[in-house]
């Protein structure tokens, strides 16, 4: 009895000691990064030059619905989203995770939320052409972050990418008739992976018109989108992506999901919304590939 005794002491001994040095070794063995990259959608106005941003912290959501902080980002960084359109992006650095899959990450930005005098050194606000400026109000919520949505899937001793898209053009609003603006950030995250472009010429634009295309998930959009949006609201508010039509007439739509899209192409005038000039239907887009579609207006 004694001699099971002493035996049964060692194996659960060995055991714990086994249990242990797995605990500690399971994390730094098993981690996966995240390599995470920031884009932007134009934003379809005349006279706003920059939008500056102010990130101080991220978070990432667990498995296990909390919320947790990527320490690695540790200082604040700002940066003009205005300057990562049509495919630009923004390392916002390399950040370790437990392998698994996440749906969300939350971006804390250095912003005063609306009835809030400005503060003294803004860390959210526009630029204009004649080089003024205007600070950008949140209209709540600023302690807790904005949430950017999206699927990714991270590998065990492996890397992925992953960009947020921070849609500008429905993330910046004016504030009903004050003419001030403020922020409701629109974010989406893209494994890059997963993702495809869509790129080409427009062709016959009409003279002293601007063009922007509008990508929707095919089937979803209605001709309501193109109605007078309400206060604070935007029109095509349910696009995924956009660009507006530069002065070569190109327009180069990014990192959009693999499946079929609808384009929806519309002039403006002065900046301005004018006419939907038509739809072109099914367009597919291929994750690592680029499709290229011409689009002549007068064949819409």
């Amino acid at each position: 009895m004694i001699r099971f005794g002493k035996i049964a002491v060692i194996a659960i001994s060995i055991l714990v000691a086994m249990v242990s040095c797995e605990r500690d070794s399971d994390p730094a063995e098993n981690a996966g990064m995240i390599k995470l990259y920031l884009t932007d959608a134009p934003l379809d106005t005349d006279g706003i030059t920059g939008v500056f941003i102010t990130f101080t912290e991220i978070h990432y959501h667990t498995p296990d619905n909390s919320w947790q902080v990527f320490d690695e980002f540790d200082e604040p960084v700002t940066i003009n989203l205005l300057d990562l359109t049509r495919g630009e992006t923004e390392l916002l650095g390399f950040f370790e995770l437990q392998p698994g899959t996440y749906t969300q990450l939350r971006f804390m930005l250095e912003a005063p939320e609306r009835g809030q005098g400005p503060p003294f050194t803004p860390g959210a606000y526009l630029e204009f052409e004649d080089g003024s400026t205007q600070n950008l109000f949140v209209p709540s919520g600023s302690a807790s972050g904005f949430k950017a949505i999206g699927r990714f899937d991270v590998p065990a001793n492996g890397i992925i990418e992953v960009t947020a898209d921070f849609d500008v053009r429905r993330s910046v609003v004016r504030a009903g008739n004050s003419g001030k603006y403020i922020l409701k950030p629109t974010i989406r995250l893209v494994a890059n992976d997963q993702a495809g472009r869509i790129r080409g010429e427009v062709l016959n634009i009409p003279d002293n018109m601007g063009v922007v295309v509008y990508a929707y998930e095919s089937g979803t959009y209605t001709d309501s989108e193109a109605d007078e949006p309400g206060d604070e609201e935007i029109r095509f508010s349910n696009a995924v992506n956009s660009d507006m039509v530069s002065a070569d007439n190109q327009y180069h739509i990014d990192f959009l999901l693999a499946g079929y899209y609808d384009l929806v192409v519309v002039a403006t005038q002065n900046g301005e919304f004018f006419e939907v000039l038509g739809l072109v239907e099914e367009v597919e887009v291929v994750a690592g590939q680029t499709t290229t579609l011409d689009i002549d207006i007068e064949e819409l």
